[in-house]
């Protein structure tokens, strides 16, 4: 016999499937519409698209490799200054912060998130740009521009914009999603379990305990941190320096992909408009990718507890 009740779960149940899969659906919506509006420049240049740094929109010749590099170089960098300053905050915050600073901490560190990437970017270029010009970049340059094998990484002109103030720009962006995700999987932790370790220091508590027990949390913070970073957009446009030169330090001007795309795209048309699309498309494989590298980590982590050591 059917039931109201039976009806509403079927309905239930069948409206959840058609969600989980139109979010496939969408996914592979954009896939293709990214492809088709691409295949111009897919078929003149092939895969040495993504070899060359040539872009002249004069001569219709383009190369996707300065916005790949400067778009993997400035999220490396912010996620190499975001993750440590994240995890150092929701410790405090979880750990040895009194009560009483807590909840304000916590509001502040929501508030940065909701500042808009404009104002980051406009911060940078008129008080970040004019102080790493003066001060940073030079020290830098002279301190580390020396050393082997890392120096030429430091070397060049001080310029001030470039993929360094990007990168820096980008994990002060990023340090409130990661830092509040990593606090609030940290405040999940059962008292239990960190009792266990009666007698262990803070630090081995939180690295022999907190942390495993909150490891997919944590992985999922600095994904959502680095997917921020790949495809901001007006923030680092400000102050990359927006140059399609391949860079030879990171202090170098360069490019990223979403810049790119958000100087060039309003007055492209043709084969520009087509590599610009490709552009869309490698930045959405990139991201992709990222995330499934990120899944088949804590994969392998996962089928790892509980095994001898």
């Amino acid at each position: 016999m059917i039931t109201k009740s039976t009806l509403a779960d079927t309905g239930f149940e069948n409206l959840s499937r058609f969600a989980a899969i139109f979010v496939f659906l969408l996914l592979a919506a954009i896939l293709v519409s990214l492809g088709f509006e691409s295949r111009d420049t897919i078929n003149q240049y092939g895969f040495s698209f993504l070899t060359s740094s040539e872009w002249d929109p004069v001569q219709d010749i383009y190369g996707a490799l300065s916005p790949i590099l400067g778009t993997l170089i400035t999220s490396a960098i912010a996620l190499l200054i975001a993750v440590p300053v994240s995890f150092g905050i929701a410790v405090y915050l979880t750990e040895l912060a009194p009560v009483w600073i807590r909840k304000p901490c916590s509001i502040a560190i929501e508030l940065l998130a909701a500042v808009p990437s404009i104002i980051y970017g406009m911060w940078g270029l008129f008080v970040f740009a004019p102080l790493f010009q003066t001060y940073v970049e030079p020290w830098l340059i002279e301190g580390l521009g020396s050393l082997p094998v890392i120096g030429k990484f430091f070397s060049g002109a001080p310029f001030g914009i470039g993929l360094f103030t990007a990168g820096l720009v980008l994990s002060i962006m990023v340090i409130p999603y990661i830092a509040s995700i990593m606090k609030e999987v940290f405040d999940m932790v059962p008292p239990l379990l960190k009792e266990s370790s009666y007698g262990c220091t803070a630090w081995e508590t939180i690295w022999h305990v907190v942390l495993p027990y909150t490891r997919a949390g944590v992985m999922g913070g600095i994904m959502l941190g680095l997917g921020r970073a790949l495809g901001e957009t007006m923030a680092v446009t400000f102050v990359i320096g927006n140059s399609f030169a391949l860079p030879t330090s990171i202090f170098d001007p360069s490019n990223s992909i979403a810049s790119a795309l958000a100087n060039g795209f309003n007055e492209a048309a043709g084969l520009q408009k087509s590599a610009l699309i490709e552009l869309g498309l490698i930045l959405f494989l990139i991201t992709t990718a990222v995330l499934a590298a990120s899944r088949l980590l804590l994969f392998r982590l996962s089928r790892k507890e509980g095994r001898a050591s």
